[in-house]
């Protein structure tokens, strides 16, 4: 089959959906029709516009480490990669950095990521106390032993707006929008031949992507793939302080609640006592007063603040090792997952984006090898483990 006659279908139409879609539609070496399925264009619970859309370069594993480098530049340049008709996206990413607090206890991974970082060309700086205290002076640090801080290439941006670009470019370069609900794919002798959609409609494709997000194990029923990605409710609470916190970089403090401003006020969030999978889509207000005791510790100006409002979105949570899986299925090589990033999606859909794009239309990922990545790995049994994981 030509390539110009080559039908992709991709499940999802969220951030890594349409970076997919995007990607392909742009590949000089693409010339068939991409069409995208997704079932709530208004993308009301879709983690793409839920997230709290950071950027990082401190990960312990190197090719998160490349994937970010390539989607911090990608996110400088927007403008040159997703304008529409001079229609420029505005995703406001702010570059303040992360700092990852440890105790004694975790001093040591602090140091061995750092080698790893550096290694690979990240700017990132230990700090002993004394010198966290005098560069943060709000922060409470006397039960800390080390801290890790990036000086470039992280911080936050416009999540939702940076879906918006890659769905926008998507279509203005011939992308179809479908609006409709998948429930799985069909396949015969080894190859997927249509994505079949509620009420037994299918969608003929010589390639599928399987990008649902919280919601792409259920897709691969019957396929011989156990998905280990489950929904993980996450929630992010805004709140008001009379305290200030000049130059603040998205913290990560030790007990693995996380803050950084947002404008005038701050956002913050934290891991649960117990992860539920798939739990309903519901603010947990009550973690919220846990998450304060920890914030007015570590900033003592935190002990008046006030909550704003709130929200819970999922985490694609892959139990298997917290790292995104990526490529063909094992039994399916022309079904593409692109599943699990556990927290990361946003900020690696560019590198994944262009990667799989790649592996459709030149067979292989030429610009970024994603293999480590592979789906492959849990076939063999293998982990990819992230130290650095939120």
């Amino acid at each position: 089959m030509s390539q110009a006659a080559q039908q992709v279908v991709i499940v999802g139409g969220g951030v890594m959906g349409s970076a997919i879609a995007c990607f392909l539609a742009m590949h000089p070496r693409f010339g068939g029709k991409v069409t995208v399925v997704e079932r709530d264009p208004t993308y009301a619970q879709a983690s793409s516009a839920l997230s709290a859309s950071s950027i990082r370069q401190q990960f312990s594993a190197p090719v998160n480490i490349a994937i970010s480098q390539y989607g911090i530049e990608f996110l400088r340049n927007i403008k040159q990669h997703l304008a529409v008709e001079g229609n420029v996206p505005d995703i406001g990413l702010t570059e303040k950095g992360y700092l990852y607090l440890a105790t004694a206890a975790g001093a040591a991974t602090l140091r061995e990521n750092h080698a790893t970082q550096r290694a690979m060309g990240v700017e990132v700086a230990l700090l002993e106390p004394a010198a966290l205290q005098q560069r943060f002076p709000w922060l409470q640090v006397d039960d800390l032993a080390l801290a890790s801080l990036g000086l470039k290439g992280e911080g936050w941006f416009d999540g939702y707006g940076l879906l918006m670009a890659f769905r926008h470019k998507a279509r203005n370069l011939g992308v179809q929008y479908v609006k409709a609900e998948a429930t799985g794919f069909a396949y015969s002798q080894g190859r997927v031949h249509a994505v079949t959609l509620e009420g037994g409609a299918q969608l003929p494709c010589d390639w599928a992507v399987n990008a649902a997000g919280a919601w792409a194990k259920p897709l691969l029923a019957g396929t011989g793939l156990d998905l280990p990605v489950h929904g993980r409710r996450r929630c992010v609470y805004a709140f008001t302080s009379p305290a200030k916190t000049p130059d603040c970089p998205l913290v990560i403090d030790t007990s693995g609640l996380w803050f950084r401003p947002e404008g005038d006020i701050w956002i913050c969030g934290l891991p649960p006592p117990q992860d539920d999978n798939d739990a309903p889509l519901e603010v947990d207000y009550d973690l919220f007063d846990q998450a304060w005791l920890t914030l007015a510790h570590r900033v003592p100006g935190f002990e008046a603040v006030r909550l704003q409002r709130a929200w819970a979105g999922y985490y694609e949570y892959n139990t298997h090792d917290q790292n995104a899986l990526l490529g063909p299925h094992p039994a399916l090589p022309n079904l593409l997952l692109a599943n699990g990033f556990s927290g990361h999606g946003l900020q690696q859909a560019p590198a994944v984006g262009r990667g799989l794009a790649e592996w459709i239309a030149e067979g292989a990922y030429t610009s970024l090898d994603l293999s480590p990545l592979s789906v492959q790995r849990l076939v063999e049994g293998r982990a990819l483990l992230e130290r650095n994981v939120i």
